[in-house]
């Protein structure tokens, strides 16, 4: 298991940020490795919604399954996803600061088979993906002040 931390902060509301981020619909808008999403479960987003995506990987464009394990809005989202044999479980916690917000992520990766090998470099690549990821949103989000 491997480990991916870091932090962020976003000149919008912390609700803004939540909201914003915890609609697996918005992420294509600023990853442009997510080529689609729908909502697997019926109703309105919130713990125990699930989603399939389509991305990106390695010139394919594979399946990422999602569900919301934690939901406490505006401060804490949770989940887990699997996809090519690793499964990612993890938050984002969401802070006031000042007019801004702090988001932190934090999210074990757990690579299976022979995937376990390779996973000083799925931590690097892990590191560098929700870096830009979460610049990336940071961007969109702050280009309409």
């Amino acid at each position: 298991m491997a480990r991916v931390e870091g932090e962020i902060v976003i000149g919008r509301p912390v609700a803004e940020v939540f909201d914003f981020v915890s609609d697996e619909h918005n992420e294509p808008r600023y990853n442009p490795q997510m080529v689609s999403v729908d909502q697997l479960s019926p109703g309105p987003i919130g713990l125990g919604t699930q989603f399939r995506a389509q991305v990106k990987a390695g010139g394919h464009t594979v399946p990422v399954l999602l569900e919301l394990i934690a939901f406490e809005r505006p401060v804490r989202l949770g989940s887990r996803s699997s996809f090519l044999g690793i499964v990612t479980v993890g938050e984002l916690t969401f802070t006031a600061s000042g007019d801004s917000t702090r988001m932190r992520w934090v999210w074990d990766i757990k690579p299976s088979g022979a995937l376990r090998m390779a996973t000083p470099l799925l931590l690097w690549m892990g590191r560098r993906q929700e870096n830009r990821i979460w610049s990336q949103l940071k961007r969109y989000l702050e280009c309409d002040e």
